[in-house]
């Protein structure tokens, strides 16, 4: 069976016969001593500040160009004709639009640290990535000290693959080959903000009323108590019996016996949890609507502290890895693959043209490089670079300057 018909094949069927196999089959991890509760890939994304921070980061990401340049002399140009350049920018494979394969590939370092992507080749150059299951991969080194990866593929086969076969992205890595989970590492504060929502789901089930106890000093007969139980539960039980009211027989009373909401703090504790899962990830808060902090003042500060600190660790993490990864060895130095991060860099439109009028002014820009910068195409004339007067080199400081070097020379 071909690698392709691996790649897309049923799974087969699979057993667990332990608890810890189980979890390892859905790429989870037990949290034994603590809630108990395993932690897989879905269990985290059912977390609303989890979701929220994986899915602003995948999707920023996804929705920023990525171009192959080539670099001749001191000028950069987009290198259209390299068959890389489609990859990245228009096809990366027969299903996947490049938005959705990046925001894909950042899932992936989110969620278990590591991307991987089957190479495929057309006349020695990379046509195509196809991706992988992360949870199907299992990267070493072999006696070489070379990357290999050991695939298991969904029909239960499994092959070994080079790194010449498999492109590998990862994040923060202690040996240098895996990339660590953030769903792994954060489990306990993850499990917590599902603990906590899933302590608000059950009260508010239970009409927001907590568990107590019926007590009376008359022995009820047993079927009493299986009346009394039965009714309880059929009219007092969920929330469309809410705030109905209680009849109670032969001196029976009503004690609550579980803390209140108030007492647990369980608003803030929810609020904690948001703000912990977005260090995690480090998201601004503001990004999942957690609005608690922000200001107009400094949420456009927080925008751009977002692209340069969460942001381009990915972006250059990626680059990095199409250069060495994708380009063949006579290629690297020359071609480079490149994100524009300035899109999500800009303010509003008086703060750009402002900044574009004082570029101009001090010979940074041409107007063609600004009308570039706004999607405009060029006009004629607009390619002049202009310099202020009062900025130009004093000729009679030229000459003695020169005066002076000649000296020093004899």
């Amino acid at each position: 069976m071909g690698i392709f018909s691996k790649l897309f094949s049923r799974k087969s069927a699979e057993e667990a016969v332990t608890p810890k196999e189980l979890a390892e089959m859905l790429g989870g991890w037990s949290i034994d001593g603590y809630s108990g509760r395993t932690i897989t890939r879905q269990h985290a994304l059912q977390l609303t500040a989890v979701f929220g921070c994986i899915r602003v980061l995948s999707e920023s990401v996804g929705m920023l160009p990525c171009h192959l340049f080539e670099q001749k002399g001191d000028r950069k140009e987009k290198a259209v004709n390299h068959s890389l350049y489609k990859l990245l920018s228009v096809k990366p494979n027969d299903y996947m639009t490049p938005q959705e394969f990046w925001e894909l590939l950042v899932a992936c370092l989110c969620l278990k640290g590591n991307f991987y992507g089957y190479k495929v080749r057309t006349m020695g150059k990379v046509s195509e990535i196809l991706p992988f299951d992360p949870d199907c991969v299992e990267p070493k080194l072999d006696s070489n000290h070379k990357p290999v990866y050991k695939v298991t593929f969904k029909d239960g086969s499994q092959d070994v693959l080079t790194q010449d076969q498999i492109w590998h992205v990862r994040i923060l890595t202690l040996d240098g080959l895996t990339g660590l989970s953030p769903i792994s590492f954060a489990r306990q504060a993850i499990s917590l903000g599902l603990d906590t929502e899933q302590f608000g789901a059950q009260l508010f089930k239970n009409g927001a009323v907590g568990s107590g106890a019926l007590e009376t000093d008359d022995q009820l007969s047993d079927e009493a108590y299986k009346r009394l139980k039965e009714d309880f539960e059929a009219r007092h039980q969920g929330m469309e019996n809410m705030h109905k009211p209680f009849i109670l027989e032969k001196g029976l009373k009503w004690n609550q016996i579980t803390m209140k909401a108030e007492d647990t703090q369980f608003l803030e504790t929810r609020k904690f949890q948001k703000d912990e899962i977005c260090a995690i990830f480090r998201v601004p808060p503001h990004m999942i609507a957690n609005l608690e902090k922000a200001t107009f003042s400094n949420i456009e500060h927080q925008a751009q502290s977002f692209v340069n600190y969460s942001l381009m660790p990915y972006l250059t993490r990626i680059e990095q890895r199409i250069n060495i990864g994708l380009l063949n060895d006579k290629d690297q130095g020359r071609f480079y693959a490149k994100f524009n991060a300035g899109a999500l860099l800009r303010g509003d439109m008086k703060s750009r043209f402002e900044a574009y009028a004082s570029g101009i002014q001090w010979s940074i820009y041409s107007p063609n490089d600004c009308r570039e910068l706004e999607d405009l195409n060029p006009r004629e004339g607009g390619d002049i670079y202009l310099t202020p007067m009062n900025m130009t080199t004093n000729p009679e400081n030229t000459e003695n300057n020169n005066d002076d070097a000649d000296e020093t020379t004899a």
